[in-house]
Parts: structure tokens; sequence; C-alpha cells
């Protein structure tokens, strides 16, 4: 899709042009700022595009670096502005992107490093912004949605506007339980009962105070609301697929098959949809030339990324052009969903490797490849009449659990053979219209129906 291959250009000149010893939020004005909240989702997208590891790893130093004696971050690191404004959904980046130099590279070392600090800033926001397990300090919100008018920076509707209560507070729950696992990897096995103690009471607060059982709503019903409260686990799961269909409604109906959320949404909106059944509408998110989206950007002349969506018309006050704050987890959804190259958190570093591609409809064929640390991972599918053919590269040293679209085993044939037949494949099994299965290093050609 040529949109899907332009958007994937833009960014790719953005974060090349703000990688410099740090990541930073623009190269061309007054700023150049290394904001935290920018590269919460981005830093993961980004590892697919350059090796980013130990530029990161850096970077976790100089966000401990700003951390003052009662546990407080700033926003920004290196603090040349010292920007210490409380917030949750800005410094979690410090702790989302140990995990993913933990789940990408295998580096154990930052947990193990940052730990520490890591869990004195979770206990500054604990014991100064926390009531009854409600999470009540949140600066900036959903920062920067689609607003009511094309001359606006920052909505004042609330029916737009994101309780930022629900925002802070849904971030620390998803954050308690990263540090649970953080606590077990790095030698803190004491403070796992703690943390997920302190979850399972935050996440019953949560739900008390914001959700509606009976419509599947979040606080105001906000795109951002119900995405932000399936994605990081604070859904009750016979309420999982009621939520996830009113934000579906809502996107589809109510904002014509657009996006409406601000940065923090963007975070999770693509890979939430395809994890819940809905590819084709990330898709069609993906390839929308009309605002807001990133095509209509690219209609407008735009390069790179820009800091607002509709920073063709907004007040000029936030003006750049050069942004990747609303990218969001576009990148990632490209390589893990579209291309099916995903790191399995169980085994860090692609030493088990995922590979389960949406094929959504209206993509004829994607072709990518990854340098991981073990060797190139390769996944190129394309449609073959009524099927698929599908080429997967897998390197050595590392297993792979692969899955294509099919309601029996005999629909799919591997490198010649019936599925079932291969030895180099094991444990084949097929469920809920996918058949699933495991194997080792080496390129494999699967057919799958015609």
């Amino acid at each position: 899709d040529t949109t899907i291959n332009r958007v994937y250009r833009n960014p790719y000149r953005g974060i090349r042009s703000n990688y410099r010893g740090m990541p930073t939020d623009c190269p061309q004005r007054d700023e150049r700022q290394g904001w935290l909240g920018d590269r919460t989702a981005g830093a993961l997208g980004e590892s697919y595009i350059f090796d980013n590891g130990l530029l990161y790893a850096k970077w976790l130093q100089d966000i401990e670096d700003t951390q003052r004696g009662d546990g407080a971050l700033s926003d920004v690191a290196p603090n040349y502005w010292p920007v210490y404004n409380d917030d949750v959904t800005w410094p979690s980046a410090y702790i989302v992107i140990a995990q993913m130099l933990y789940e990408r590279f295998g580096n154990l070392q930052p947990i193990v490093k940052h730990y520490d600090s890591m869990k004195k800033w979770l206990d500054h926001v604990r014991d100064n912004y926390m009531v009854d397990y409600i999470v009540t300090r949140d600066y900036y919100g959903d920062w920067c949605m689609p607003p009511e008018s094309p001359e606006m920076i920052h909505s004042q509707d609330p029916a737009r506007v994101t309780d930022g209560r629900l925002v802070g507070t849904s971030f620390f729950y998803r954050l308690l339980n990263m540090m649970a696992r953080f606590a077990a990897v790095a030698g803190h096995e004491e403070d796992i009962p703690a943390y997920l103690e302190q979850a399972a009471r935050v996440k019953d607060a949560y739900n008390r105070m914001f959700l509606n059982p009976e419509t599947g709503q979040y606080a105001n019903n906000t795109v951002s609301a119900g995405l932000l409260s399936l994605v990081q686990g604070l859904v009750p799961d016979t309420l999982k697929q009621k939520v996830f269909d009113e934000l579906v409604r809502r996107t589809e109906v109510d904002f014509d098959s657009h996006v409406s959320t601000g940065m923090i949404g963007m975070q999770f909106m693509m890979r939430g949809l395809s994890r819940y059944g809905r590819p084709d509408l990330a898709l069609t998110l993906a390839t929308n030339r009309t605002y807001p989206s990133w095509g209509y950007m690219i209609d407008r002349g735009a390069t790179t990324i820009w800091e607002l969506w509709n920073g063709d018309t907004a007040d000029p006050a936030m003006n750049s052009g050069n942004h990747l704050m609303q990218l969001g987890d576009l990148i990632a959804w490209d390589w893990e969903n579209l291309a099916g190259i995903q790191a399995d958190p169980a085994a860090p570093g692609f030493k088990h490797i995922l590979m389960k591609p949406d094929f959504p409809q209206g993509l004829e064929w994607v072709d990518a490849s990854y340098e991981s640390m073990y060797g190139m991972i390769g996944s190129h599918w394309k449609r073959t009449g009524g099927g698929l053919s599908w080429s997967v590269e897998i390197p050595a040293n590392t297993t792979a659990t692969l899955r294509v679209p099919a309601s029996d085993v005999s629909q799919v044939e591997a490198d010649g053979k019936p599925l079932a037949e291969n030895p180099a494949l094991t444990d084949v099994r097929a469920s809920d219209g996918f058949v699933t299965f495991e194997a080792g290093s080496g390129s494999y050609r699967f057919l799958v129906g015609k």
C-alpha cells in the first residue's frame, strides 16, 4: 500500500534526525529536548528500524540522573529543562523502555541497574498522589487529540477530553505489574507480593470509579478511555468484548473510522485493534488520507510526522513539522502485526519468535526482515487467488511459533508437503480459525488454501 510505505519513510527521517546521543522531540526549533512521553511507545517501533539498544540504555541513566531526593523524575532527560510535573505517563518511559530493552535485546542490565530508582519513583507517586488507590495527578492528559476546531491546539470539549485520573491510574496499574516482573528477574522476589496486591486494589478501585458495566463504557466514553483500560489489563474478563465493541463503535460511527486519540491513546491503538480482532480497522486508520491521519499529513507535503494532527491549520504556537509523538504504535504494528515479527516476552532477545501476521484484507503482500541479535528474521507473504503464500526465515539458535488463518491442518502445506507430515514442524494444532505450530531455525514456505 503506497500510503503505508510513504508513512513508514516519514518516521524514518524523523527518528534519524532526532537521535543525538539522546532521543529528542524535534531537531529544528528552540526545543530539541529529550521529552520522555514522546518515546514511551516510540522506542519500541524505532527498534525495528534502527539498532537503538545502546542509545536507550544510556538514556535511562539520563532519566535516573534527573531524580530528586523525594523520588520525582523530570519529564525531560537530560533535564536541561527541569520539568517536574509529577505526571505518570511521561516518566513511565523509564520503566517501559527498560522492558523494551530486555524483551528486544535480551539486556537485563538496565532493569537491575535502575530497579531501586524506579521503585523510588513509584513510591513517590503512591505516597503523594494516590487517594483510595486512584492516582489523582495527571498533567498532560491524552496530549493533543484532534480538537473540535481546526485552528485549536488543545480541545476544550469535555466529551473529547479523557479524565486525567483514568489516564494516570491506568498507567500506574500497568507499571505495578511490570515492576512485579522486574522484581522476579532482577532478584527482588520479596517485592512481588506488594506490587501484585497494590495492583489488585488499584484495579478494583478503578473499575468502581470509572466503569459502567451495563454499557461497557469507561468515564466519559472517549476512545482512549476504553482503549487504555482494555490494553493495560483493567477490564474484567466478562466485559472485554463489550468494552472493545464500544470503542470500535465510537471509532467507526462517531469518528468515521479515523483516529480520535492523542499521543497517549495512540500508543496502543493499532496493536489494540489487532489484538481484539479488528486489524481491518487498524489498516483503515493506517491508510486514511483525510483528516485526521498520517496520510493527510503526506497529502499536505509532510516528509516527517507533525506535532499536531491539524498541524497545517492550528495556532502556530505549536508548530513543529518534525515530531514523532503522534506516531503512536504504528511502526510496531507494521512489524508485529502486518509482518508478524515479534519477540516472545518469555524468551527475551528473539530467542523465541512469535510470527503471527494479521493478513488483513486490503493488503496483497507484506515483505519485511529484521536483523536480530541471532541473525535475520524474514517474513514475506502474498495473496495467491483464494489463499496465501508465506515465506519465513528463522535464524540459527532460535525457535518460533507460527500461525496461519486456516480452519483445518489439511489446508496448509509446508515446503511442498502437508503440514502435519513435515518433521521440521511440531505441536501442530487447529483452533478458532487458525493453525498454529512450532518451528526451528531455517527457511520455510507455507501455502494456505488455494
